[in-house]
């Protein structure tokens, strides 16, 4: 047995040196997480049920980084996360959900409940015929047509106008929405005010070609995951995470290799691993980007139930090396408790941190606020945790039945109560 030194983030600090940095402003956080795909701030949110969903996307996405859809959803709903995120801050919304004029209200307030939208373009035989706002609905009789509630003189433009002319249009006009309608009347798109002020207020935020958020998805590596793969690549996730506790395992590289063949264009991030062989492995199977972490989470029991990992500086550090040799960004995942972990770990050769218990406790991320001797917390929890496995099976079969043997579930994390933090920004 080989033994050698290891290296946590507490066992070391960064010396300080000379700067000809006057102001914060100067600073280019700027960073590869993948190949192909840029951040303009290093921190990724984590894909843990207790730390990123929608919201918790949005967010990242908004100040510079980026969110990973946990996958312990269906896949329609995974799917439909993914594209919520999307759909939050486009420029210009390519398919805006709309009811037909003929359908009863109680359908359009469904419509708008689900989505989370406060309106909708009202359609006859595919063309425009009116609009009716979330004000519309909220007063409206369920049982009522849509066409007896909706506004029929809508201001419309031209497909290919500009974010100026439609921030003037909107304005003058004094509305919300500006439905986009080609000749023939047929919807091309929607631009909302909500969408321009997001364009103004979020300056550095991460964006794909089309002005929407950067969002990923988590997949597993069995069962659906290539099902899963198809439907949030359809929906328009930018990158696909393969996340399995032990990345360096015949299951992860197999799935790498299926869903490169099935979709060459997907961008791909794996993990987790520890060692610079496990990084070079992923690396060889084709991934994007990996991620670098085995035991390190502040919820995690890896290291004790198995007796194996890596301290977590040593292991950005290890696989840092393979990726730069190889153009591969490293992605450190766990063991980040502090900013300073966060510098730490960009240090050792990180490209970015993915950050979970830091973010667990804040607005954005799933779950309801619980109060406990006056003070405020929200649930966390490993997604090797009792909890998390007997609710992962729960999603994948409809149902969880209490003749399961629990004995067939090793845990490798725990769950925990964070303090409220507030807004994540």
């Amino acid at each position: 047995m080989e033994f050698r030194e290891g290296l946590t983030f507490d066992d070391v600090l960064l010396v300080p040196k000379y700067s000809d940095i006057t102001s914060r402003t100067q600073t280019d956080l700027g960073t590869q997480l993948s190949r192909n795909i840029s951040l303009n701030v290093p921190f990724v949110s984590a894909n843990m049920d207790t730390v990123t969903e929608s919201s918790m996307a949005v967010a990242m996405a908004r100040f510079g980084g980026i969110g990973i859809i946990h996958r312990f959803l269906t896949i329609s709903e995974q799917s439909h996360e993914v594209l919520k995120v999307k759909r939050s801050g486009s420029v210009m919304i390519e398919n805006p959900y709309s009811v037909g004029a003929d359908r009863p209200v109680s359908e359009a307030k469904e419509i708008a409940e689900n989505h989370g939208i406060s309106g909708l373009l009202v359609t006859d035989s595919g063309k425009l015929v009116g609009i009716v706002t979330g004000r519309d609905l909220a007063f409206a009789d369920g049982g009522g047509k849509v066409a007896d509630i909706m506004t029929r003189d809508v201001v419309t433009a031209r497909p290919g106008v500009s974010l100026d002319e439609a921030k003037k249009i909107l304005h003058e006009h004094r509305i919300e929405k500006l439905p986009l309608v080609d000749e023939s009347g047929a919807i091309q798109g929607l631009v909302t005010r909500k969408d321009i002020t997001n364009n103004t207020d979020y300056p550095h935020a991460t964006k794909d070609k089309k002005g929407r958020p950067l969002v990923g998805a988590a997949v597993g590596v069995k069962g659906d995951f290539m099902e899963r793969s198809e439907s949030l690549l359809e929906a328009g996730a930018d990158v696909l995470v393969v996340d399995i506790a032990h990345g360096h395992s015949e299951n992860a590289i197999s799935t790498i290799k299926n869903i490169k063949k099935a979709f060459p264009s997907c961008e791909l991030i794996a993990g987790n691993v520890a060692t610079a062989k496990g990084a070079e492995d992923l690396i060889g199977a084709g991934v994007d980007a990996v991620k670098v972490g085995v035991g390190s989470g502040s919820i995690c029991i890896t290291r004790v139930i198995t007796g194996s990992g890596v301290p977590q500086l040593t292991a950005v550090i290890d696989c840092a090396k393979v990726g730069r040799d190889s153009g591969v960004p490293i992605i450190s995942d766990g063991g980040t408790r502090t900013s300073g972990d966060a510098t730490k770990a960009l240090a050792a050769g990180a490209s970015s941190v993915m950050v979970g218990s830091m973010l667990g406790g804040t607005d954005e991320s799933p779950g309801t606020v619980l109060t406990k001797n006056g003070k405020r917390f929200k649930v966390y929890r490993g997604m090797a945790s009792l909890a998390a496995s007997i609710g992962r099976k729960s999603k994948e079969t409809g149902s969880i039945s209490l003749d399961d043997d629990l004995n067939d579930y090793v845990a490798e994390g725990v769950e925990a109560m964070v303090p409220y933090k507030g807004s994540v920004a």
